[in-house]
């Protein structure tokens, strides 16, 4: 069957990313059949417009598991996008969520600013994150019982917020994002499993963050989680082209995640 064409306003547009972002997209193969389509999708959240960004197989003929995909604090850019594409080569739709307005791509110490108005207010993180969410789940191509929720540095932060609303996603995983434990704790929420990819050099989440997290989700036993330590990784480790960036973590996350995602869709 054709599947229909996303109900929010969309331009198609060809791959733009760096170098060394094409470089590492390049290590993903596309399938012999497959024909990677990638769009610039304008939604709102509460009337602000948001720009988020889609990658899926044009060929599919059947709807497919679906994983939104957070920004870092820089917003949606090369990175998510490259991931989106990589995600979509795999087989699964995946789209690019804006947290923050589609007029605000913010760089330097701004975008320390900016993230940090999302900090202090964790409801409004979590209802961006919704949004996204939500769209993807309406989206015909979209299987919406199989979707899934990654995120990068300050969307690795988003994706954990998220869980905790008891959001139906299958899983949730974080690449060097904060570990933000809550007093009193709401993680009885989650109902999605819970991967928690973290650099084992990073300062902005020490060991002693690691296990004040950790012990807060040992208090709802129900939950399904596991966190993995990458020695020497610093933060935002997967970040090509920053001197932060360490491609043995890089590679061993992905493979982390594309095993997570095999196990939590089956």
């Amino acid at each position: 069957m054709t599947l229909a064409r996303p109900t929010a306003r969309s331009t198609t547009q060809p791959t733009a990313l760096s170098p060394a972002h094409e470089r590492l997209l390049a290590q993903v193969p596309v399938g012999e059949r497959s024909v990677i389509e990638t769009e610039t999708i304008a939604y709102d959240h509460e009337g602000l417009p948001l720009e988020g960004y889609l990658a899926r197989d044009a060929q599919a003929d059947e709807r497919r598991p679906a994983v939104l995909v957070l920004h870092d604090w820089h917003g949606v850019g090369d990175n998510v996008r490259m991931r989106a594409q990589m995600l979509a080569r795999s087989g699964y739709v995946a789209f690019a969520a804006d947290l923050y307005g589609a007029d605000v791509r913010p760089e330097g110490d701004a975008a320390r600013e900016v993230a940090g108005t999302y900090y202090r207010d964790l409801a409004l993180l979590r209802a961006r994150v919704a949004a996204g969410f939500s769209w993807l789940q309406q989206h015909p191509a979209v299987d919406p019982a199989r979707l899934a929720v990654i995120g990068y540095c300050f969307g690795g932060t988003a994706a954990l917020e998220f869980a905790r609303t008891g959001a139906p996603a299958r899983g949730v995983v974080s690449f060097h994002g904060g570990l933000i434990a809550h007093d009193p704790s709401d993680a009885a929420a989650i109902a999605a499993s819970l991967l928690v990819l973290t650099g084992g050099d990073d300062p902005v989440v020490p060991d002693s963050a690691v296990a004040t997290f950790q012990d807060e989700l040992r208090g709802a036993p129900h939950v399904d989680w596991q966190v993995t330590t990458y020695s020497g990784a610093p933060h935002a480790f997967t970040i090509p082209g920053r001197d932060s960036y360490r491609p043995v973590a890089d590679a061993r996350s992905w493979r982390a995640l594309v095993c997570f995602l095999d196990e939590v869709f089956a």
